[in-house]
């Protein structure tokens, strides 16, 4: 379903091969809503998609075609008790992190990640770090090492491109994750996700529980496509530290950021020194407000592909001392 931009309405050839992928990467036989390829769909209207999927014993999970702008209006619309009485999987990033928050509110865990028209239909094959953490969250539900890929794209190719079936985007290697912190080993509900959407989570008071709620936990960071300078990422970083959640917190994940998008190309040398930027001074935001967090730089989960799925409200393991990764998809 589109919970927020209905992609599929103007790119039916990537939509229909991710179709035609999910059911082979899963074994699940993929269910479209009838606000999938309908531009323009009122909140209201696409909300009621959701309540129909909580609310359809048939439908087991829920996954998002794409993110978006404009979610935050979908979930005042949103049934609590259909998706109390059913709790199932959801599967989205981005813009969809106002799903996960609003699903967090319920007691209901999610998978942040995990795009249809970004990650299944574009390309060659589904990235093997992508199909693997799907199977685990939608059907195996089992516990992965969350390892590097060895490549990364920022952006791929033009969704209106025929090439876009057949080719990847620029992919470049990638640099070993970078380790901050006590060399400890910590295991942790996650909560977070897409930095600027969580902004906007927590300015509508969406996110309503006191910091303690946290406790433990491993906070979940990433940066969105519109490329936001470190400066502003860390302050968004600091005005979670002054609410309370960076202090809660036993560890935090800070994902591998786009850094390029279709006009803004720097070269890489650039590019390495724009993610070595918003690494540092993120970093620095968050050993200010608890120096005992473990922290890890670079994992991909959020704008780039290949792409990890990770739990949102399961359990991940990040430990500091054998520098390692786990998450748990049961």
């Amino acid at each position: 379903m589109s919970p927020s931009f209905a992609a599929p309405a103007l790119f039916p050839a990537v939509h229909e091969r991710a179709m035609v992928r999910l059911a082979e990467v899963t074994g699940l036989e993929p269910v479209e809503f009838p606000t999938t390829r309908r531009l323009g769909a009122t909140p209201q209207a696409r909300a009621e998609d959701i309540n129909a999927a909580f609310a359809d014993p048939r439908i087991r999970a829920i996954h998002a075609v794409v993110g978006g702008e404009d979610q935050i209006t979908v979930v005042p619309h949103l049934d609590p008790e259909l998706a109390r009485a059913d709790p199932k999987p959801f599967v989205g990033y981005s813009d969809n992190s106002n799903l996960h928050q609003w699903l967090w509110t319920q007691g209901i865990a999610s998978f942040y990640g995990g795009s249809t028209q970004v990650h299944l239909g574009p390309g060659p094959a589904v990235d093997d770090i992508h199909a693997r953490s799907l199977r685990a969250a939608l059907v195996t539900g089992e516990r992965l090492e969350l390892t590097d890929p060895g490549e990364s794209e920022d952006i791929g190719v033009p969704w209106d491109d025929p090439r876009a079936l057949t080719a990847f985007g620029e992919r470049t290697a990638t640099a070993p994750w970078d380790w901050y912190g006590p060399e400890r080993s910590v295991t942790g509900r996650t909560w977070g996700g897409c930095i600027e959407v969580l902004q906007w989570v927590l300015t509508a008071g969406r996110f309503p529980f006191p910091p303690d709620a946290l406790d433990g936990g491993v906070l979940l960071i990433e940066t969105s496509e519109e490329l936001l300078a470190a400066r502003e990422v860390a302050w968004i970083v600091r005005a979670l530290g002054e609410r309370g959640l960076l202090a809660a917190v036993d560890a935090v994940l800070l994902a591998r950021p786009p850094v390029s998008d279709f006009t803004r190309r720097p070269d890489p040398a650039e590019r390495d020194r724009l993610r070595a930027e918003q690494r540092d001074r993120v970093v620095e935001v968050v050993t200010a407000y608890n120096p005992d967090a473990v922290i890890c730089v670079g994992i991909p989960f959020g704008h780039t592909r290949p792409q990890w799925v990770l739990p949102h409200g399961g359990l991940v393991t990040v430990d500091g001392a054998a520098r390692r990764v786990f998450a748990d998809f049961s």
